[in-house]
C-alpha cells in the first residue's frame, strides 16, 4: 500500500484553526462509516490528483501565503513511512502541519508526535464506545486503538482537538454521555451536524434540530464545560 494524494483544498480558514492553510485529501480507510461525506476516498483504489513532489512544489511556492497544511482524508495513517516523509518535508518549508484521524493506528500517531511532526491533531469521536462498530460500519470492530490514541493525545503535548459528527439515526443521547465519560477534561471538544455532501457513503441520513443539538452539547459539558458547536449556520448564542 502506498500513499495518494486525491485531493487539494488551496486555501480554507476552517479546517486549521486560527491559520490559513491548505488541506490535503489522502485516499484510503479502514473503516466504512455510513454517513461519510468523503466516500469517494474510502477506497484504496481512489485515484491519485498529484504526486507528492508536485505537492510540496505547489507548498514552496505558496509559503508566504499559508501558516500551515492540514493532512486529511481518508485515514492518512494507513501510510506510515509516506506520511512521515510529507509531513517531514512540509515541516521544513516552515509550514505548521495538522492532522486528521480517527485514532485507529495510536503507533503511528505516537511516532508523529514524538518526532515532532505533527502541531495539532483532530481526533474523531465516532460515536459512545458501546456504538462505535455500528457507527464506523464495522460490526466486528475493536475500539481499543480509538481509546488508546484519545489517552495519548490528553496526555501528551501536542495541541489537540475531538470531534463527533451528530447524524440522526446514528446517534442518541446515550451516546453523548458516555462520550463525557470517556474524554471528560480534554483540552478541546467539537459537535458538528451532520450535512450531506453529495458523497455520503449511505444516502438518507438526517442532521438533528437545534434543540437536540443543544442537549447534546448541555449532556457533554458536565464534564466537557469548552464543548462546542461547530459547522452550523445557527446563532452560537442559542447553545
Amino acid at each position: 500500500m502506498f500513499m495518494k494524494i486525491c485531493g487539494l483544498q488551496k486555501t480554507t480558514l476552517l479546517d486549521f484553526p486560527g491559520h490559513v492553510a491548505a488541506t490535503v485529501f489522502l485516499g484510503g480507510c479502514g473503516l466504512r462509516c455510513p454517513f461519510c461525506h468523503n466516500s469517494d476516498l474510502i477506497s484504496m483504489d481512489a485515484p491519485a490528483l498529484m504526486e507528492p513532489e508536485e505537492l510540496l512544489s505547489f507548498l514552496k511556492k505558496r509559503r508566504s501565503v499559508l501558516d500551515g497544511v492540514c493532512i486529511t482524508g481518508g485515514e492518512p495513517t494507513l501510510f506510515p513511512e509516506d506520511l512521515e516523509r510529507l509531513l517531514d518535508s512540509i515541516k521544513s518549508l516552515g509550514l505548521l502541519t495538522k492532522l486528521d484521524t480517527n485514532g485507529f493506528r495510536p503507533d503511528v500517531l505516537r511516532r508523529l508526535c514524538a518526532a515532532g511532526l505533527i502541531d495539532y491533531a483532530a481526533m474523531d469521536i465516532k460515536a459512545g464506545r458501546s456504538n462505535y462498530p455500528s457507527a464506523c460500519g464495522v460490526p466486528s470492530l475493536s475500539i481499543e486503538p480509538a481509546e488508546e490514541s484519545a489517552r495519548l493525545l490528553m496526555e501528551g503535548s501536542v495541541d489537540y482537538e475531538f470531534r463527533t459528527t451528530a447524524v440522526k439515526g446514528i446517534h442518541s443521547l446515550s451516546d453523548f454521555v458516555d462520550i463525557r465519560s470517556w474524554i471528560g477534561g480534554c483540552r478541546r471538544y467539537f459537535l458538528q451536524n451532520f450535512q450531506d455532501s453529495g458523497r455520503v457513503a449511505q444516502p438518507g441520513f438526517q442532521p438533528f434540530l437545534p434543540s437536540e443539538l443543544k442537549t447534546f452539547l448541555d449532556a457533554v459539558r458536565e464534564t466537557i464545560p469548552q464543548a462546542q458547536i461547530r459547522g452550523t449556520d445557527l446563532d452560537p448564542r442559542d447553545f
